[in-house]
């Protein structure tokens, strides 16, 4: 269901000066889409740090608000006022190999509709339906959503939450303007993707995603870091694209951590800027190759018959899923009476795909074992989406 041109507009336009009106965030084109980063940042893996620190000497270690922190074992942060964040990361890899990246800009991942990674447009209320109760006799598989928080009032069934477990949405209304925030109940609505194909699942939100979908790649590399031990399956409806196309060093970090040599994969959604050129991150870690790229699959979306325009794609794309007016569960809310909602985006792709891998872990299956399944059994159906095979 197409909503109106004026909604739309409105919708994309309220993204567009959120975004801009923050002043430490600023960005770069990379290849017709906006590649957005914090001013005056650097994200730093060890092996650079002693050229970090070198590069930045006396002239900006003595500026006020000057300073470095650790965000992960292994990952540092640097603040430079007045830097030339660009200019740094090339001077840095100037004498390097290609694709060994030490630097780079702290990116910024977005949920935001007309910018990347979440919903393409703004949910439409629609009717109620119907999500059956959890399993009850079999263990449930731990699914937890990297998102924004968890709205409390929600016809998303409370007996799928854990309940030590779920980081809940405080504001609705962040820019003071009176009106929804365009992400609000997003972490809500891929909560009922998920327990709308599968009852054998407990779901944790952690809360990274304010509720116009924004977070920083520090923010994003201290949430994957904040994952129950549990974790089987890994929701990231979320992402970005970077300064210089290259693999952010800071996501690239805490999914290393969080992935190797653990029974886990990460399903990410690869972006809804109808870009076809540009790799989309962290989706495009599942092309990376990476020790750990097999436990990343990133899902671009189909509308029933053809991959969506607006949908990003690449050859690092895994799979297609349905991501064209997606019915869930939403926000119990003056605007939806029923609590549900249309909505479409790679943003509810990605959780079909987290669900089908859930349903089918347990019996000695584990995470990355129903991922290869899955991918499988894909292949199988031969069932195709511009190039990429893909579920109905």
């Amino acid at each position: 269901m197409p909503t109106s041109p004026e909604r739309l507009s409105r919708f994309a336009s309220r993204r567009q000066a959120r975004m801009e009106s923050l002043p430490q965030l600023t960005y770069a084109t990379a290849g017709g889409s906006r590649a957005w980063y914090v001013a005056d940042e650097l994200l730093c893996v060890d092996d650079g740090r002693r050229n970090v620190e070198r590069y930045l000497g006396r002239a900006y270690a003595a500026r006020p608000g000057s300073g470095d922190d650790e965000l992960l074992p292994g990952l540092r942060r640097y603040r430079a006022p007045g830097l030339d964040v660009r200019g740094a990361v090339r001077a840095l890899h100037a004498d390097r190999p290609v694709g060994a990246r030490l630097v780079t800009p702290n990116h910024v991942f977005l949920s935001s509709p007309f910018n990347h990674g979440g919903p393409f447009g703004p949910p439409i209320p629609a009717a109620a339906s119907t999500i059956k109760p959890p399993a009850g006799n079999i263990d449930p598989v731990p699914v937890t959503i990297v998102d924004t928080g968890l709205w409390r009032e929600t016809p998303l069934p409370t007996d799928y939450l854990a309940p030590d477990g779920v980081e809940l949405e405080t504001e609705t209304d962040v820019d003071n303007d009176g009106l929804l925030d365009g992400d609000v109940g997003h972490a809500n609505f891929i909560g009922g993707v998920v327990t709308t194909h599968t009852d054998r699942v407990t779901l944790r939100v952690v809360r990274v995603l304010d509720t116009f979908g924004i977070c920083t790649e520090d923010q994003l590399a201290a949430a994957l870091g904040r994952l129950h031990p549990d974790t089987k399956v890994i929701n990231l409806s979320l992402g970005g694209f970077t300064v210089d196309g290259a693999a952010p060093v800071g996501v690239q970090a805490a999914l290393h951590q969080a992935l190797s040599g653990a029974d886990r994969v990460v399903v990410a959604a690869a972006g809804n800027d109808g870009n076809r050129s540009e790799p989309f991150w962290p989706a495009a870690f599942a092309g990376a190759g990476e020790s750990w790229s097999q436990q990343v699959v990133a899902v671009a979306a189909h509308d029933g018959s053809d991959l969506c325009d607006w949908s990003n794609s690449g050859p690092w794309v895994s799979l297609v899923a349905p991501g064209q007016d997606v019915r869930s569960t939403f926000i119990d809310h003056t605007l939806f009476p029923e609590g549900w909602a249309l909505w479409s985006g790679t943003s509810f792709a990605a959780p079909r795909v987290a669900a089908e891998i859930a349903g089918r872990i347990g019996g000695g299956v584990g995470a990355v074992a129903a991922t290869d399944q899955l991918r499988a059994e894909v292949a199988a159906a031969g069932q195709r989406f511009g190039g990429h095979v893909g579920l109905i």
